[in-house]
């Protein structure tokens, strides 16, 4: 039985290896899948290996087409039940913490280092003591019968014919456990995204996997991960995850209402000195005006670059074209370590752009 079990170990090991070799032969294809990323679940995404086609109709070149056999409307189909074995898609389990190792090789991403003192103490109990005291379920047996032993040859009845060794009540020994503080990093993302007018279903789709793989990427690095939600048009406001992805708004752009909210939320909730925070901001470029724009700027200067880890723009493509937001930033922080920006077209362009936004390790 023992060895079978380790066979069928050794199967599985390996079964497992050729899996992350096809997710890795293909990772460009699966990482721009809408499919994937809505597939969660508790905590695994189900990736389909593309060796079996999904069956499908193919137009013969003989004559006649559809609904013009024999018989007439209303007839009773005549047939028996198929014998034939069907065809199916071979679906693994994969895990996210696997998925997020898989991107850091393909993407060549470094390890992030939190920065400065943005660590907050968190309370561990450790189990390193040991007292006559305690409940029976944390009984240390090792220690209970060196007691008794040592209590047995203190007093002459230890017969080493007849090792016998039966500890008394004064023997027992429980272990025990003490209150230690540690250092914890901890981080916060805060996803913006543009829903004004020219914000369509293919470009919040372009952000909605872009921000599935920086989410799955940063959780891999920090224990602690807090999620913030913010959507903006004329005016902004934070929502939660549901409605970040499905909202749909009309209406101008003033971006610095965003970054208003944003700067009162990382303020309040999540100060510099004990959080690690990311923004990302996620629009077509459109902006209301120019004097908007350089509030923009100031703002990103004075309040939120000094309290950020990384400041991340990423420029999709609406049917109205594109802005030049995103150019403005690059012209305002030439060289600046915490600012990068990307543009996003197209689906191709989302492993690009997640390589520049989490390639500097910050």
């Amino acid at each position: 039985m023992s060895v079978m079990l380790r066979k069928i170990d050794r199967d599985v090991k390996r079964f497992k290896q050729i899996v992350r070799g096809v997710i890795k032969k293909e990772f460009r294809k699966y990482l721009t899948q809408g499919e994937l990323v809505g597939r969660q679940g508790q905590h695994i995404v189900s990736i389909p290996l593309p060796q079996v086609e999904i069956p499908r109709f193919r137009f013969s070149a003989k004559e006649g087409g559809v609904g013009q056999g024999e018989g007439d409307a209303g007839d009773a189909l005549d047939g028996r039940p198929g014998t034939e074995p069907g065809h199916h898609i071979l679906e693994v389990e994969v895990g996210l913490d696997e998925l997020a190792d898989i991107l850091g090789e393909e993407l060549e991403l470094p390890r992030i280092q939190p920065r400065g003192r943005r660590s907050i103490p968190t309370e561990k109990l450790k189990y390193s003591n040991v007292r006559r005291v305690g409940p029976e379920s944390l009984r240390h047996f090792k220690r209970t019968f060196r007691e008794a032993l040592k209590r047995q040859l203190a007093t002459g009845v230890y017969d080493p014919v007849n090792p016998v060794i039966v500890p008394i009540r004064d023997d027992r020994r429980y272990r025990s456990w003490h209150v230690r503080e540690v250092p914890e990093s901890n981080a916060v993302i805060v996803l913006c995204m543009d829903v004004s007018g020219s914000m369509g279903d293919q470009q919040k789709e372009l952000v909605r996997i872009t921000a599935f793989w920086i989410d799955t990427w940063l959780r891999s690095q920090y224990k602690n991960l807090e999620t913030v939600y913010v959507v903006h048009e004329a005016f902004a406001k934070e929502v939660d995850q549901h409605t970040f992805y499905h909202l749909r708004e009309s209406g101008g752009t003033r971006i610095s209402t965003a970054y208003e909210l944003i700067s009162s939320v990382v303020q309040g909730r999540f100060p510099a000195e004990s959080w690690n925070v990311y923004l990302f901001h996620f629009s077509d470029g459109e902006n209301g005006d120019s004097r908007d724009t350089e509030v923009c700027m100031e703002m990103l200067e004075r309040e939120l670059l000094p309290r950020l880890n990384l400041f991340a723009f990423g420029q999709v493509r609406s049917s109205y074209g594109g802005g030049r937001f995103k150019s403005d930033v690059e012209e305002a922080f030439p060289g600046e370590e915490k600012v990068v920006t990307s543009e996003i077209r197209d689906r191709d362009e989302i492993y690009d752009a997640i390589k520049r936004f989490l390639g500097r390790g910050l």
